[in-house]
C-alpha cells in the first residue's frame, strides 16, 4: 500500500470564478466570515497576504474537532486561477509527511467549476486517505458560492 496519494474535487459553481480565485489569493482572511461553520479564523502569520511566500493561521471544524493549520502559499498562478498551499504546521502533520493544497478555478460552460486538489504522503499505513476532508472543501465551496449569490 502507497503512503503517497492525491485527491481531487471538482465543485461546479454559478458565481464568479475570478471573486472565488481573488478570496483564496488575496484575501483569505475573509473566509472565516463567508463559511462560519468550517473554518473560524485566518490571520495572516508572516509576509504579505496574496503573494508567495506569505504564512497563514487557520482555525477550523473538521471531523467534530476543532484544529488547526499554519499555511505557506506555496504558488500563485494568475493564468490558471490556482493558489497552493502547503501545510507547514497543525492537526494534519499528525496523520501526514507531507500535505499540499491547489485550490483552482476555470471556466465550465456558463459557469465555474473549483477544483480542490491535495497531495499527501501519510506517516503510515494505518493513516486513512483524506477524503471526509475533499467533503470538507466542497461545503467550504457551497457556503462561498451561496454567500456570493445572495450578495
Amino acid at each position: 500500500m502507497s503512503l503517497s496519494g492525491k485527491r481531487v474535487a471538482q465543485i461546479e459553481i454559478k458565481s464568479e470564478g475570478d471573486v472565488f480565485h481573488e478570496l483564496w489569493k488575496g484575501n483569505p482572511h475573509q473566509v472565516p466570515s463567508l463559511t462560519p461553520t468550517t473554518i473560524q479564523k485566518c490571520q495572516t502569520h508572516d509576509d504579505e497576504v496574496g503573494t508567495v511566500g506569505s504564512v497563514l493561521f487557520w482555525n477550523y471544524f473538521h471531523d467534530g474537532k476543532d484544529c488547526v493549520a499554519k499555511t505557506l502559499i506555496k504558488d500563485i498562478n494568475e493564468d490558471k486561477k490556482s493558489v497552493t498551499f502547503e501545510i507547514l504546521e497543525g492537526d494534519l502533520l499528525k496523520l501526514y509527511k507531507t500535505f499540499v493544497i491547489h485550490v483552482h478555478v476555470d471556466k465550465h460552460g456558463i459557469n465555474h467549476m473549483v477544483t480542490w486538489t491535495v497531495e499527501y504522503e501519510k506517516l503510515n499505513t494505518n493513516v486513512p486517505d483524506p477524503d471526509s476532508l475533499m467533503d470538507f472543501y466542497k461545503k467550504v465551496t457551497k457556503d462561498i458560492e451561496t454567500h456570493h449569490l445572495q450578495s
